[in-house]
């Protein structure tokens, strides 16, 4: 089984560029960073976690495309994902042109994990309802793989529309998307209709999400076998990884603290002893 591992990188945690590099060293299979564009001072949205303060990392993240082009320049194996970019608050051209750009420059190693937000505030500034948000995101979402895998595409929706256009380059067959979230029958009919598979935030749930997901997928006409499914974020002992593994899952993503090199090198050591035999390094002086 596949380890990948995830940061919510800021402007004062370790560089991302320098993460993808010492974790491609230790042989870990990817990196995923999240998104927040900005974070209102307003907090009419509770924080997603639970607690009473939202944690002053949210307002400080880093483009995630930006950053992982830099990441791709150093790296050569590593793949480097979102986790998770909001697409229904970008401009669906403009981001299907950075990401396409993002996966030809990075040899096709580029995974669009998406999520359709929780912050109401920073949405609105977006213009964009709440309530409207999945429906929001599934149409940028279609319309920049119009544009990825069709020489000519246009697309008309309630909330995308755009002529009959030539956008190049052409990721082929384009990158895979991963949906985020907790379990749940709309969410997994997203993920049937228009992804290659789920992320589960945190990981917990998953064998008894699983025949859900299924159920799904052979709804909307798919092979449940081609969906992958990645738990992401996780906090990694010995008999959780097991269960992962016991499930057949090929890849998990584990956690590292939002912190400077020196918080965030130990643990990546740490998590060495997880990895697979054959990987380049199980420990490091």
């Amino acid at each position: 089984m596949r380890l990948g591992v995830t940061i919510f990188a800021t402007d004062r945690t370790m560089s991302p560029v320098e993460l993808a590099r010492e974790a491609e060293d230790r042989g870990f299979a990817s990196l995923f960073l999240p998104e927040h564009t900005h974070i209102p001072v307003s907090r009419e949205s509770p924080p997603p976690t639970g607690v009473d303060v939202l944690p002053e990392d949210y307002a400080r993240t880093l483009d995630p495309l930006v950053a992982l082009s830099a990441a791709a320049a150093v790296t050569s194996t590593i793949r480097l994902g979102t986790g998770v970019c909001l697409p229904a608050q970008r401009e669906p051209i403009v981001t299907a042109k950075a990401i396409a750009t993002l996966d030809r420059v990075s040899g096709g190693r580029f995974v669009l994990g998406i999520g359709f937000g929780w912050n109401r505030e920073e949405m609105a500034d977006h213009g964009v309802d709440p309530a409207t948000r999945r429906a929001r995101a599934r149409e940028h979402v279609l319309a920049m793989r119009a544009l990825w895998r069709e020489d000519v595409a246009g697309y008309r929706g309630e909330f995308v529309r755009f002529a009959p256009s030539w956008s190049w380059p052409k990721p082929a067959p384009g990158p895979p998307v991963l949906i985020g979230g907790a379990p749940g029958a709309t969410l997994f009919r997203h993920v049937a209709e228009y992804a290659d598979g789920w992320l589960p935030i945190g990981g917990s749930g998953v064998r008894d999400a699983l025949p859900a997901l299924h159920r799904a997928a052979e709804a909307a006409g798919r092979d449940p076998a081609t969906l992958t499914v990645i738990p992401f974020g996780v906090e990694p002992t010995p008999a959780k990884l097991d269960y992962y593994a016991g499930l057949g899952l090929g890849e998990v993503v584990l956690r590292v603290p939002a912190g400077p090199r020196d918080e965030v090198l130990p643990v990546l050591d740490a998590y060495t002893a997880y990895l697979p035999e054959g990987s380049p390094r199980h420990a490091r002086a």
